[in-house]
């Protein structure tokens, strides 16, 4: 099944080309044969990627790689449409085939009275192609086609709904600062091609690694901060994270998919696979885990004061993708590809869960007007109680062993990164209570009548993640020992070799973890549920500081003012210059002739006898001239 590899990206793609190939025909797609090929070319792929994945653990441990290729691309180049399987590919196919079937299935009932179904799933099913292909792509350039691919499925699924101003704007948006990020990718890609010899190949890039950081160690510092500036812009880091929020523009299941579970995730798989080259650049992996954590702080600080659900839910994206790269800056690798494991279950669950709350109250987003939800959507309410204590990281969930493994990491190599890290946490308790409190509990200030619980497929993906989020953390070790090949060793000025058998303060932090977790659950809950008017009261005494976190920290508004209004009066002046100078010496220049051309037409009546006299008047004034 192994040399099958290929099929798993090529599934969904063959589903999203019968889709789109039916539906541009202009056929009227029944919604059940949209549904079964959407879903079951998903089914597909995860049936085989876990065949395949089985096959490579019944291998020897330091001889888990296997390399398939499907056909040649740009043969002088050395490049070919060629699959890597490994420890690390194997476990982004299983999450993303995983939980993009369990979001198919969901959106069956969420999209199931849309206009654009099959758009809809055409959309999702490129995604997945392009998503697997990223994973599994064994160069440079075959994993950018994926990375370009899902920033394509990214604009088309948030400006899915084009004809609303806000839906095409968001897209756009999305869409522009990504190729900032994507341009320092092509730019490191193609100096890590002339510095490792001519190779685009991971494996031969990742083996020069050590020669070249030998002699050459500034160029690798600069390819891998070139790398790392495409992850910012993929995974929305500081300073390019600004077009996620308003990604939350597109359905529900594309905010849960693209925007939590998968897309977003691919800077920090991108760092992990690249792993052997970071540790050749300290600098590099410094600069990762000082971006990390102050995305993780800050995106949890406007989260608090967020009422739109989904927002709510954005800012803690990036706020645990900030925890991802933290991880992996101070060389945890593992732990990184850990936490974005259990977030996959556990954000999808929460985004998922959200969708089903829009749902049910016909498109209302603010938390504002919700509450007292739990009496009317209770299996809703469950899933989403799950979702919240793991991302809480409530102890024995999922996101609390994945968190806390991070933060032990972290403070091995800086006390005061960790520091960071558990200030994030504590305020990542407190606005996921805040979110749950305002949505499900308390007094109801909604105007719907009778909301109810999501239909079964909705319920089914709900279901399954919940039990996932609260389970997927007792995997830890076994799936640290299965990345152990593939990632690289953390260097000794990273993670102190001899710090992992220190048990005394790993036990410690585990208790300030969890102390965090369940006292920023119990704040929320007194904040909003014993005293609800309290937060007003303390938001009116902050006030510059509360509408400036409301107001999202003034980023937007800053590169408006800073890059986009500068950027608008150039154009307005080159537009100026344009029409009064290039025009201008264009239209100058016709006016002229035809000028010309009317005086010139005054001497040529087509009288003979008027050409003669001129003819005689000219020859008079050269002899008279010529006699002077």
């Amino acid at each position: 099944m192994v040399s099958m590899l290929w099929l798993i990206p090529v599934l969904p793609l063959l589903g999203f080309v019968v889709l789109g190939a039916l539906g541009l025909a202009g056929l009227r797609l029944p919604r059940a044969l949209v549904s079964s090929v959407a879903c079951g070319s998903v089914a597909l792929a995860f049936a085989l990627s876990v065949s395949c994945v089985a096959t490579l653990a019944g291998m020897p441990e330091h001889h888990r790689q296997i390399v398939v290729t499907a056909a040649d691309w740009i043969p002088p180049l050395g490049l070919s449409w060629s699959f890597l399987l490994d420890p690390l590919s194997s476990v982004m196919i299983l999450v993303v085939t995983g939980v993009g079937l369990l979001i198919h299935i969901y959106s069956i009932g969420y999209m199931w009275e849309d206009e654009g179904y099959w758009r809809y799933f055409a959309y999702l099913n490129l995604f997945m192609a392009m998503m697997l292909t990223l994973v599994l792509g064994a160069s440079l350039p075959l994993l950018f086609v994926g990375w370009e691919g899902v920033g394509l499925c990214s604009y088309l699924l948030i400006g899915f709904y084009y004809t609303k101003t806000d839906c095409a704007d968001a897209g756009r948006k999305a869409f522009i600062v990504n190729r900032i990020g994507d341009a320092l990718f092509v730019t490191g890609m193609l100096l890590a091609y002339v510095t490792f010899g001519n190779a685009f190949g991971i494996i031969e890039i990742l083996q020069r690694g050590p020669d070249v950081a030998a002699t050459s160690p500034g160029v690798v510092l600069a390819i891998t901060l070139l790398l790392f500036g495409g992850a910012c812009g993929k995974s929305a880091q500081l300073p390019l994270y600004v077009w996620l929020p308003d990604a939350m523009a597109g359905p529900t299941p594309v905010s849960a998919l693209i925007h939590a579970a998968t897309m977003v995730t691919a800077g920090v798989y991108m760092v992990c696979r690249m792993s052997p080259l970071y540790v050749l650049a300290p600098a590099t992996l410094a600069t990762i885990a000082a971006i990390g954590a102050l995305t993780a702080l800050m995106a949890a600080l406007i989260a608090m004061a967020q009422d739109d659900i989904k927002k709510v839910l954005a800012y803690s994206t990036i706020s645990q993708l900030g925890y991802m790269f933290l991880a992996a800056g101070v060389g945890a690798f593992g732990s990184a590809i850990f936490h974005l494991t259990t977030h996959a279950f556990f954000k999808a669950l929460l985004f998922l869960g959200s969708g089903a709350v829009i749902h049910a109250l016909h498109g209302e987003q603010d938390m504002q007007k919700m509450g007292g939800l739990r009496r009317h959507l209770p299996k809703t309410f469950l899933a989403f109680a799950a979702g919240w204590i793991a991302i809480a990281g409530v102890p024995l969930t999922s996101g609390f062993f994945s968190k806390d493994e991070i933060l032990y990491k972290v403070f091995l190599s800086s006390p005061g990164l960790w520091a960071a890290g558990f200030v994030g946490a504590i305020m990542t308790a407190i606005y996921m209570t805040r979110l749950m409190s305002l949505t499900f509990l308390g007094p109801s200030r909604t105007h719907h009548e009778r909301p109810h619980d999501a239909p079964p497929t909705m319920m089914i993906a709900l279901g399954t993640l919940a039990v996932l989020s609260l389970t997927a953390g007792f995997g830890a070790g076994p799936l640290e020992r299965w990345l152990e090949p593939v990632l690289a060793a953390s260097p000794d000025t990273v993670v102190p070799r001899g710090a992992e058998p220190h048990e005394g303060p790993e036990m410690l932090l585990m208790i300030l973890s969890s102390l965090a977790a369940l006292g920023g659950i119990g704040l929320g809950y007194y904040l909003w549920v014993t005293r609800p008017g309290l937060p007003d009261r303390i938001a009116s005494r902050l006030s510059g500081l509360y509408r400036a976190v409301k107001g999202k920290l003034y980023v937007d508004e800053f590169y408006d003012a800073v890059i986009l209004q500068p950027f608008y009066a150039l154009c307005r002046f080159l537009s100026g210059l344009d029409l009064k100078a290039v025009d201008g010496l264009v239209n100058g220049t016709g006016a002229a002739l035809e000028t010309s051309g009317h005086v010139l037409k005054l001497f040529h009546s087509g009288f003979v006898r008027n050409y003669a006299l001129l003819y005689l008047v000219g020859a008079a004034a050269i002899v008279w001239y010529l006699v002077l």
